[in-house]
């Protein structure tokens, strides 16, 4: 059979699909105290997957987090291809269409997750639905991965990678259907200053906490507006650091004796964890020289790598031999400012590319996905587990 086979997407259950998957809440409950999480999404996935003819599993991670894993098995000589997912979304506080209504309109879908990630979710499902159809036997096996926790600590993914194994991925994050083949990866760090508790009136006796962090967040800035200064990646741009929550003090008349700041480090491929940390560190090395007075602590709350695929890897030139025949057009490869579980794929041993729809307001007021992307990438898709599993 040729390798330029066209695939037919059923649309008409693409659009039900992912109405259906909008439709339910499951918003990540570590972000919103009454977010459900992803099991109803995932009993939804895991019965249209059993509905294809596909092997299913579901693995509970927490109560109501759960992966679900559907493998249509090939014939056992060709390479396995994973496609992957998350079914959580960010909370629906502050947005200004009813999140969960699926409402469609000039050719777009809204609500929440529409983009990130329920659209890539329907076109996986799609793509399934295309194959089977079409009644072609895959050589190697295509798993079909809908994942838990992504937007939060992504224990889906890090649970996934011990449960199923596949030499190449496709994580479907929103790229407007650009072959992304990198990522920044991402470092939060806590700094915390010591003072001495005094009362106000007795400037002899107190140290001030809140000034002494003061001090650390001058030679931060300057930090920061050197990172930008740095050529980064080219595909990804220059790292950057910024700090979103400080917090100090107990009363008004007291010297604070203790300071916290959180600090959110976005790195660049080639760029580790003890490259970075050894820059804060020298700040506070350097305060602690210039005043024996200053005591300060860096700590590491969690660290995410960089993701890289070269542009020879298997995986990139075959979406890229798809992805050209569906548009029309080859499209320069791009890079994504944000992180994905692509780079924990990468991690272990899985070549892994990024493809995902054409959408906008991503964990903002208003979200939406362009239906005629979602089939796109459908039927990219489809092709691409045709030509790589063979």
């Amino acid at each position: 059979m040729s390798s330029d086979m066209q695939f037919s997407v059923d649309e008409s259950y693409l659009v039900q699909t992912l109405s259906h998957l909008i439709h339910i809440n499951s918003i990540n409950p570590s972000l919103s105290p009454d977010g459900p999480g992803e099991a109803e999404a995932g009993d939804y996935i895991a019965a249209a997957l059993e509905r294809l003819g596909l092997q299913v599993a579901t693995y509970e991670l927490a109560p109501g987090r759960v992966n679900v894993v559907g493998a249509l098995p090939g014939t056992g000589d060709g390479r396995s291809l994973l496609l992957n997912a998350h079914m959580d979304t960010v909370g629906v506080e502050g947005m200004t269409i009813d999140p969960f209504a699926a409402e469609i309109r000039d050719g777009k879908m809204y609500g929440r997750g529409a983009q990130d990630m329920k659209g890539s979710l329907a076109a996986m499902l799609a793509a399934v639905k295309a194959l089977v159809d079409s009644g072609v036997a895959l050589a190697g096996d295509l798993l079909i991965t809908a994942v838990a926790d992504e937007e939060y600590l992504s224990m889906g993914t890090e649970a996934l990678v011990g449960q199923v194994s596949a030499d190449a991925a496709i994580v479907t994050e929103p790229t407007d259907m650009r072959l992304a083949r990198a990522h920044r990866g991402m470092i939060w760090y806590q700094v915390e200053t010591f003072g001495r508790a005094a009362h106000g009136s007795r400037y002899q006796d107190g140290i001030d906490a809140n000034m002494h962090m003061g001090r650390f967040l001058a030679r931060l800035d300057k930090l920061e507006q050197e990172l930008r200064r740095r050529p980064g990646h080219p595909l990804t741009g220059p790292p950057s650091l910024h700090a979103p929550i400080i917090q100090g003090g107990r009363e008004m008349s007291i010297y604070a004796d203790h300071c916290v700041l959180k600090i959110e480090r976005r790195t660049a491929p080639g760029e580790t964890e003890a490259q970075n940390s050894a820059e804060l560190q020298a700040i506070i090395n350097e305060l602690s020289a210039e005043d024996p007075d200053f005591r300060a602590e860096l700590s590491v709350l969690i660290a995410r790598t960089p993701f890289v695929v070269t542009e020879d890897a298997p995986i990139v030139q075959v979406v890229d031999e798809a992805l050209s025949q569906r548009l029309g057009a080859r499209h320069p490869h791009t890079g994504m400012p944000f992180w994905t579980d692509a780079a924990l794929l990468a991690e272990a041993g899985v070549d892994t590319v990024i493809l995902g729809p054409v959408g906008g307001g991503l964990h903002s007021a208003v979200e939406w996905v362009d239906l005629q992307s979602v089939v796109d990438l459908a039927a990219v898709l489809a092709e691409t587990a045709w030509r790589y599993c063979a």
